[in-house]
């Protein structure tokens, strides 16, 4: 079993790139586990049908999508990685481990600085500057693709 760092290591609060953020509390070495992406693991069918969890921000999820095709779905069961902005230039990668998602730093992490992964996210709509423009990125990163979308 993987060790996963205590909730210690990090706080939720207000994000300037959005809603709530993931913090870390103390400093943290590159390729430490953080916290575990957890959640009712789901079908894709189950997550569809779930679609969307406010319909007033319906693009907005707490979906985890794994590798067999289901999905972490961390809206009631979740736990503070839920709040883990995306980033274009990410301090923290998520690994897959048996079904299971390990949120885990790609390099040092200072006190005080948000946990950011790159969400990749995906749509079965074609590629548009509209479907981008739906999934914006508020990273601030200089190279800032602009999109969570996976572009490649």
């Amino acid at each position: 079993m993987r060790s996963v760092t205590s909730t210690e290591a990090i706080w939720v609060q207000s994000s300037d790139v959005h809603g709530q953020g993931v913090f870390a509390a103390r400093h943290m070495a590159a390729g430490e586990t953080v916290i575990e992406y957890v959640g009712e693991v789901i079908t894709m069918a189950e997550a569809v049908a779930r679609h969307p969890h406010d319909a007033a921000n319906p693009d907005h999820t707490f979906y985890f999508h794994l590798d067999d095709g289901r999905v972490i779905d961390a809206l009631k069961h979740g736990n503070a990685s839920k709040w883990i902005n995306h980033s274009c230039r990410p301090n923290c990668v998520p690994d897959e481990v048996q079904g299971r998602i390990f949120i885990q730093t790609r390099r040092p992490v200072f006190r005080g600085e948000e946990l950011t992964f790159d969400y990749g996210l995906f749509s079965d709509e074609p590629m548009s500057e509209a479907l981008k423009a739906r999934y914006a990125c508020r990273c601030g990163a200089k190279k800032c693709r602009g999109t969570m979308l996976a572009l490649g």
